[in-house]
């Protein structure tokens, strides 16, 4: 069986372990007096396939220096195969941060990457080891370039549809937006608004990874959405606590913010 590693402070390796019916690897992550990050592993992972998790958020070097020398360590240790899990993936909003997170991955020693909705797609070409890019689905699309996967889409799940926000063509009285990240929340509140103005009654909103940095909980709380779903790659306890109700409707955003799948 595979082991599967990260720093005990996550709770979403826990989950994922849960889920399989297994045991987290024995990992300490700690820092040197100088603030240098040091992973020890406390067990042997010779001929194992090691499963390393890290979220992409937070103090975001930190989590990208921990993933890369316990991968490091693990193909050291003569582990059979050590796979990347990293749900958000970091520094992907410039390409060229990307591909240098991709080459410090390869370089450490990654066998296989497996992610979540990558910021772009061509990201992915980075990669000279096999990667997996776990797809959200998307409803409406921002740009006319996503029109051709919004009607795919919406007619499997039998829905309507929407194309480009700014040119809004809307197709139902209900409309869920569906992004891969969002961090201050502004272009979805506009696309939001856009909508309403178009004829929808209802606007629901669907992210892969909730950053929601900075404004972003007080444009959501003053914001249209009936609900507000995310995943659980980055966590949201401490923006759930500091969520308000939301004036429209007089339902707490907390409402919104439950449907977090496992």
């Amino acid at each position: 069986l595979p082991n599967i590693r990260s720093s005990p402070t996550r709770n979403l390796p826990q989950k994922i372990a849960d889920r399989l019916g297994l045991e987290l690897g024995k990992v300490v992550t700690n820092k040197f007096s100088n603030q240098e990050t040091c992973v020890e592993t406390g067990e042997s992972v010779r001929g194992e396939d090691a499963y390393i998790t890290q979220n992409g958020c937070g103090e975001i070097n930190d989590n990208l220096m921990e993933p890369l020398i316990m991968i490091n360590a693990c193909k050291i240790a003569s582990a059979s195969q050590v796979t990347a899990v990293i749900p958000c993936f970091p520094y992907s909003w410039v390409p060229i941060s990307a591909k240098l997170v991709v080459n410090l991955l390869s370089v450490a020693g990654a066998d296989h990457i497996i992610t979540m909705d990558l910021y772009a797609s061509q990201i992915q070409g980075f990669f000279d080891v096999p990667v997996d890019n776990l797809y959200n689905c998307t409803i409406v699309s921002s740009g006319a370039g996503g029109a051709k996967r919004v009607t795919s889409i919406a007619d499997r799940l039998n829905v309507g549809f929407a194309n480009e926000v700014d040119r809004m063509v809307l197709v139902g009285d209900v409309a869920t937006l569906v992004d891969d990240m969002a961090d201050i929340y502004g272009t979805t509140c506009h696309a939001a608004d856009k909508l309403l103005s178009a004829g929808a009654t209802r606007v629901y909103t669907i992210l892969t990874h909730g950053i929601f940095s900075g404004p972003a909980i007080s444009r959501i709380n003053n914001a249209c959405f009936r609900a507000v779903v995310v995943t659980n790659t980055i966590p949201q306890e401490d923006k759930m606590r500091h969520s308000i109700k939301k004036t429209h409707n007089e339902e707490s955003v907390s409402l919104g913010w439950a449907h977090v799948p496992l």
